[in-house]
């Protein structure tokens, strides 16, 4: 990834189809993971069972991207 593009704040490379937030890869594998803790925590907390939907779909998102997860939190642009 070019230097100027760490300063975008999203840039997305259709050809790849990657995401990055700042200059920070974004996984798919992360963000499923974010959903389904939040989606738990709410369940815990709030107890409303339309969240179930969002940890169903954290853990979906984890699946997919599997094979990546030792890169999910790893700092820098991942080329």
């Amino acid at each position: 990834m070019e230097r100027d593009l760490l300063r975008k704040p999203l840039h997305f490379d259709s050809a790849r189809r990657r995401l990055w937030i700042r200059g920070q890869r974004c996984h798919h594998g992360a963000s499923g993971a974010l959903l389904a803790t939040a989606g738990v925590l709410g369940l815990m907390g709030l107890r409303v069972r339309p969240l179930a939907g969002l940890v169903a779909a954290g853990g979906l998102m984890m699946a997919h991207d599997w094979k990546d997860r030792s890169v999910w939190f790893a700092r820098g642009c991942q080329d």
